[in-house]
């Protein structure tokens, strides 16, 4: 820019679907570039030409990167010919991908707009799953250890709630046991595979951040028992000490977020993720 200021890039993405393929690739794109400014539209259900000729006037208008998840081959030409011909980036997400395995497998795509999003026999696995992490979540009833996929354990505010629900949303069966020194471990996770369980653990000095900001969030005095740094410390040898005796993955959450905790937890415990995977 002449004058020095960094140019606002925008990404449209377009799908004749939700759009969360393209929109997670523009978000991984933007991840990159923590210095510059971004605008993220989407447009989602275009699945006519009206729709989609309007979704391409606004992205033209910004001057936008396009980013498109549209199945309908007359759509798809529509949209290479408009960003040819006004000058506009873009990148079709699913066309290479769905050619190439039409040649490999000699069968031709459906073009079904939304075909991952069927309702199908592994939509209802994954509610069941998500069901089991609620029902089983903070060690409710001991016996889920035994049913479940994953274990995961650790003190208080090491994340097994959304790792939980995130791995359910991967079609797994996950119970979680929230650790307290001196309290009771039930007889249940001495009897669970050592190799589906997760011990969870994160630096003192981050916990005792987190538990404060969870007090204030209450409106409480966050230096309470809870956040206290020795007791802190204490909690966390205490749960070290059962991880060594169970034998158990562990995991040091401090500086991960919940999907790369997650994508760990699959590598290491063998588990493929079966979110994608089932009947239609």
């Amino acid at each position: 820019m002449t004058d020095g200021t960094m140019e606002i890039v925008t990404f449209y993405v377009i799908s004749d679907s939700a759009g969360e393929t393209a929109s997670k690739l523009a978000q991984a794109s933007m991840a990159q570039y923590p210095s510059v400014e971004f605008n993220l539209f989407r447009r989602t259900f275009v699945n006519d030409k009206e729709l989609l000729l309007k979704a391409l006037e606004d992205a033209k208008e910004e001057n936008a990167m396009v980013l498109h998840t549209i199945i309908n081959e007359e759509l798809v030409k529509i949209t290479h010919e408009f960003c040819e011909q006004h000058s506009l980036f873009s990148f079709d997400v699913l066309t290479p991908a769905v050619r190439e395995i039409e040649q490999r497998s000699g069968v031709a795509p459906t073009r079904e707009p939304g075909a991952l999003h069927h309702l199908n026999e592994n939509y209802f696995k994954r509610i069941k799953a998500m069901e089991f992490a609620v029902k089983y979540d903070d060690g409710k009833d001991p016996r889920g250890f035994l049913e479940a996929d994953v274990v995961l354990l650790g003190v208080s505010r090491t994340s097994k709630t959304p790792l939980s629900l995130f791995l359910a949303n991967k079609n797994l069966k996950v119970a979680n046991l929230p650790l307290v020194p001196q309290a009771h471990i039930p007889k249940q996770i001495w009897e669970v595979d050592p190799k589906k369980i997760v011990g969870l653990t994160n630096d003192p000095n981050i916990l005792n951040n987190i538990r404060k900001e969870r007090m204030k969030s209450y409106g409480l005095n966050p230096d309470t028992a809870y956040s206290d740094i020795e007791k802190i410390k204490a909690e966390l040898v205490f749960a070290n000490d059962l991880y060594q005796k169970l034998g158990c993955e562990v995991i040091n959450v401090a500086t991960l977020s919940i999907e790369e905790t997650a994508s760990i937890i699959l590598n290491a415990l063998h588990l493929e993720d079966h979110s994608y995977y089932g009947t239609v």
